[in-house]
């Protein structure tokens, strides 16, 4: 039996799960997995969610796929384990990169197919300049998302701490470079 904070959380990440592409299910599985202590088998898992088995299997198959658990074995127990990585920076960073591979470099390949197309009207011409400016867009925000992913935590943690600041900070730029005026 969960108790009513672990509940509340498990069930918010699943109904959030489902905003997030992934069904309910797996949701609910992951943030049972993300509390636990210990690491849980399919029948643990099951039992505190009141899931079927094989909708436990397939959605530790689903989350495996996204490399958010990690299986395991205990000594003198056949069965399989569960459990999700510790670090939370290491889970946002596996969570970007499956993104990533899933959805914007798809993306990216299909604009890319499209740009070198040969515009049929002004209409193609349109669609394509729009589809030039979205690509240029997803090229600058993967090449800073790199650059944020070199980064070491600390400075990262850094970085995200400063927020505004850095658009201030650039604003005083511009009013000393150029005299007040944004170039």
């Amino acid at each position: 039996m969960l108790s009513p904070l672990v509940q509340g959380f498990v069930l918010h990440f699943g109904e959030m799960g489902s905003r997030w592409g992934i069904n309910r299910t797996v949701g609910q599985i992951y943030a049972l997995l993300f509390l636990s202590p210990e690491p849980l088998n399919a029948d643990q898992i099951g039992d505190a969610l009141g899931f079927s088995r094989s909708n436990v299997s397939m959605g530790l198959k689903e989350l495996q796929s996204w490399q958010l658990v990690r299986l395991q074995h205990l000594p003198g127990d056949r069965r399989e384990y569960f459990s999700a990585p510790e670090d939370v920076w290491a889970i946002f960073q596996t969570l970007a990169a499956e993104r990533r591979k899933r959805e914007i470099e798809p993306t990216l390949s299909m604009l890319r197919d499209a740009m070198l197309a040969s515009p049929e009207g002004e209409g193609d011409r349109h669609a394509l300049g729009r589809m030039r400016e979205m690509h240029e867009l997803i090229e600058l925000a993967t090449g800073w998302f790199d650059e944020l992913q070199d980064l070491d935590r600390e400075r990262l943690v850094e970085l995200m701490q400063l927020g505004r600041k850095v658009g201030k900070l650039l604003d005083a730029r511009d009013k000393l470079i150029g005299g007040g005026k944004k170039p």
